[in-house]
């Protein structure tokens, strides 16, 4: 299965993690995460991988606007779910994932040892 990557391409971060893949010759599926937020089941995996609120864009402007912080307290899993897959600008980004392997945001040397 071809590794897929959810990012932006105005967010710095992401660029940071596309030069990664790219300088290690990771071969990618680049998805503009505003446009083609990940699917449900990618979504489930990171929310195994790392949680439920670790997965929302805490810095994002329609976090904000859409007051997530007051609400992800009472919102069930499928709740998140829904509003994550319809919205990618809420998703922390970047979201790469292949079959097994799945990676949520950018730290550096879990990025680098995960896809290098």
């Amino acid at each position: 299965m071809p590794i897929k990557f959810y990012g932006y391409n105005k967010c710095g971060t992401c660029r940071k993690a596309k030069k990664v893949l790219e300088s290690a010759g990771v071969k990618f599926q680049d998805f503009d995460i505003t446009e083609t937020p990940p699917p449900k089941t990618v979504l489930k995996k990171a929310m195994k991988a790392c949680g439920v609120k670790k997965l929302f864009n805490v810095s994002g402007v329609q976090y904000k606007e859409l007051k997530i912080k007051d609400k992800i307290k009472t919102m069930t899993e499928a709740e998140a779910l829904d509003l994550l897959a319809g919205n990618g600008r809420l998703v922390k980004r970047p979201i790469t994932v292949d079959g097994d392997r799945i990676t949520v945001g950018f730290d550096e040397s879990e990025f680098t040892s995960t896809w290098s």
